[in-house]
């Protein structure tokens, strides 16, 4: 991990790529549109939810804690998608 310094604090950057196909960008920004989360937080929820659904679903076959969670977690993605984009 490097480490920059920011406003005086040390900040730490991760740099991955987990590929995929989706547009995060245009992701936020329907987030962002309903207004009812900062920008701020509709970048981590779309962030945090790719990484997330692509964690579980390559590992849920190694591992009952991701394939427990798993169904739960495709419902929960199902939810935020109806809510932003519907």
């Amino acid at each position: 991990m490097k480490h920059y310094l920011v406003d005086g604090k040390v900040q730490e950057v991760m740099n991955f790529n987990f590929g995929g196909h989706h547009d995060l960008a245009a992701m936020v920004e329907r987030t962002n549109e309903k207004g009812d989360i900062s920008e701020k937080h509709a970048k981590e929820l779309v962030v945090g939810i790719r990484l997330l659904h692509h964690v579980l679903k390559k590992c849920a076959g190694d591992n009952s804690i991701f394939s427990d969670f798993y169904p739960v977690f495709e419902e929960f993605k199902k939810a935020v998608k109806d809510h932003y984009n519907g």
